[in-house]
């Protein structure tokens, strides 16, 4: 039977929960109940990878320097990522995934997009589909997987994040703007801290808040984000689910909440930012030769620095070798950056090398 072409669109986003560190206390029961900490060495200006949700009842998060989470939670256990075991993994939970729909779109070792809008022609409900697939996930991995249901990506990434851990949360059709409404700003994707606070200067704290201004007044705030971000904050977000990407180059970068020229933290940030670029070469299975580091100053010029090498670096150590390297020729006690960056491209398959940052969307802020 076809599909009813009159059927809503619906979007899951599946989001597997404190990813690494719920995989190190599933290989070691010991481990369960108590704080983790995934990352590099707080001696060796480490930052947390991931922290299990044990641990962030004490105030720690991603990307938070390792000595930091330690002052916070003296009791963690800190381990090293295992990318290798999180690949062996998230392959197995990607190929349940795409035993549900062809159509996902992987985000990251532990998080995809599914349009499963012709799945459900079936006769299943979302609701239906979806605890089935956190069912299977849990019996096949073990692992909990928190899912969003809704008739965009952004809408279902936002509702995924509603209820984890192992959450579940449907959002019908028509219901966007009542679900989306009472939301604080940050909620959306895109809205940092920066943007968080000057909306909070124009009296704008909730979506809907935001979503009430003319679209015209955010075009002139904000220039063409600003009419995203007012269609994103009525729910209106036609982005298809990609199912294949030509990635030609994978990055990572953040903004700041606040102007910064500390080197420590620079140097801080862009170790958290090269574990994430670190983690996504290991799943893509890429290997480039170019590092180039990103950086943004508080007048906003923008620009980037590269080092091509011999032999592609294959460690997070080897990339941040380099990343710093650049970014230590680039500080100045005269300089404030507003954003920071860090990507790897000129990859060996012979792909053509692009701009960096054109294909990898920024990171959320932690």
């Amino acid at each position: 039977m076809a599909p009813d072409q009159t059927a809503p669109r619906c979007v899951f986003h599946a989001d597997l929960d404190a990813f690494y560190a719920s995989v190190e206390q599933l290989d070691n029961p010991d481990l369960k109940g108590k704080p983790v900490l995934v990352g590099g060495s707080p001696e060796q200006r480490g930052v947390v990878a991931a922290c299990s949700y044990e641990a962030r009842t004490f105030g720690v998060y991603s990307a938070m320097p390792m000595r930091t989470a330690v002052s916070r939670c003296p009791q963690a256990i800190i381990l090293p990522p295992r990318f290798s075991r999180y690949h062996e993994v998230s392959t197995q939970v990607m190929s349940i995934l795409r035993d549900l729909t062809p159509l996902v779109e992987s985000m990251s070792l532990d998080e995809a997009y599914l349009d499963v809008t012709e799945a459900l022609a079936g006769g299943s409900t979302p609701r239906e589909m979806a605890e089935s697939l956190k069912r299977r996930v849990k019996s096949e991995t073990g692992l909990t997987i928190s899912v969003g249901a809704a008739t965009s990506k952004s809408v279902a990434k936002i509702a995924s994040d509603m209820e984890k851990p192992d959450g579940l949360v449907i959002v019908e059709p028509g219901t966007e703007r009542a679900f989306l409404d009472p939301l604080p700003v940050r909620k959306l994707g895109g809205i940092g801290p920066k943007t968080e606070e000057q909306l909070r200067r124009h009296g704008i704290e909730r979506l809907g808040q935001l979503a009430s201004r003319p679209p015209e007044w955010l075009a002139r705030e904000y220039g063409q984000r600003g009419a995203e971000l007012s269609a994103l904050s009525r729910g209106e977000d036609n982005r298809p689910v990609v199912v294949e990407r030509g990635t030609k180059s994978i990055s990572a970068e953040t903004t700041f909440a606040n102007d910064q020229g500390d080197p420590e933290i620079l140097h801080d940030r862009l170790a958290a930012l090269t574990e994430r670029v670190a983690e996504r070469l290991e799943r893509s299975g890429h290997r480039g030769r170019t590092v180039t580091i990103k950086l943004r100053l508080s007048d906003f010029t923008t620009f980037t620095r590269s080092m091509t090498l011999t032999v592609p670096p294959k460690t997070t150590e080897a990339i941040l070798a380099v990343a710093d390297q650049l970014l230590e020729r680039e500080l100045d006690p005269s300089r404030q950056f507003r954003l920071l960056g860090v990507g790897v491209s000129g990859f060996s398959h012979g792909e053509q090398q692009p701009s960096l940052f054109d294909l990898s969307p920024p990171d959320p802020e932690p």
